[in-house]
């Protein structure tokens, strides 16, 4: 019953919201998209907009497949919210921050590739200010080493904050170019992996010239 609702919602609310109301631009290298599992998309984070309008990039065939790492102090602290997230969005939710003793908090990344999942993950671990990419954490460097022939592809979104910026609850009208870079793959050394997918997204990020926000 749940994956019959997770594809009526976006098939009648999420797809048209943003191929129409939206018009989501795929600005370069859709191709490198993945068509199956297991793989890793990382992209800069802005709006709750995001998650959704990554998922309509990929096959209605793959959607339960899909699933977005979020934070689970922030999802699962509402009873509606949880069974929402979960049941609809998919998400897979994991605990921020390691701590000693407790589990390790990449164990269900770790078991989701391994059953050949799409996973969606922010490196900058939350939301940030419109339009402006913080610093990437490196919890995603970790599960690259751990999966290191698992393709990691960067995704630059330019525009989601404006239409739907952190504290907000109405989009606006705007527009969002999505720029597609080559997957990477992990290394041993955390830093060298670090730098390469920074240095990826710098240069996604100046592939267009765009206009100064208002």
């Amino acid at each position: 019953m749940c994956q019959i609702l997770r594809w009526l919602f976006f098939a009648l609310v999420v797809q048209p919201l943003v191929l129409v109301a939206i018009g989501v631009n795929v600005v370069c290298n859709r191709k490198y998209l993945p068509r199956r599992g297991p793989a890793i998309i990382v992209a800069n984070h802005n709006s709750h907009l995001d998650t959704l309008v990554i998922m309509t990039l990929l096959p209605m065939q793959m959607l339960t497949r899909i699933q977005p790492v979020a934070a689970e102090d922030y999802f699962l602290k509402n009873r509606i919210l949880a069974w929402f997230a979960v049941n609809i969005i998919g998400i897979l939710p994991i605990v921020r921050k390691f701590v000693p003793g407790k589990p390790d908090p990449l164990m269900p990344a770790c078991k989701a590739l391994t059953g050949g999942r799409v996973l969606i993950i922010y490196p900058e671990g939350s939301r940030g200010e419109p339009e402006h990419m913080t610093h990437f954490k490196k919890g995603i460097a970790h599960l690259a080493r751990r999966y290191p022939q698992v393709p990691m592809v960067p995704v630059f979104l330019h525009g989601l904050g404006r239409i739907l910026p952190r504290g907000k609850y109405l989009p606006v009208p705007f527009f969002c170019d999505v720029f597609v870079g080559k997957p990477l793959y992990g290394e041993k050394n955390i830093d060298v992996f670090m730098w390469k997918l920074k240095s990826s997204f710098e240069t996604l990020s100046h592939q267009q010239q765009f206009p100064a926000w208002d």
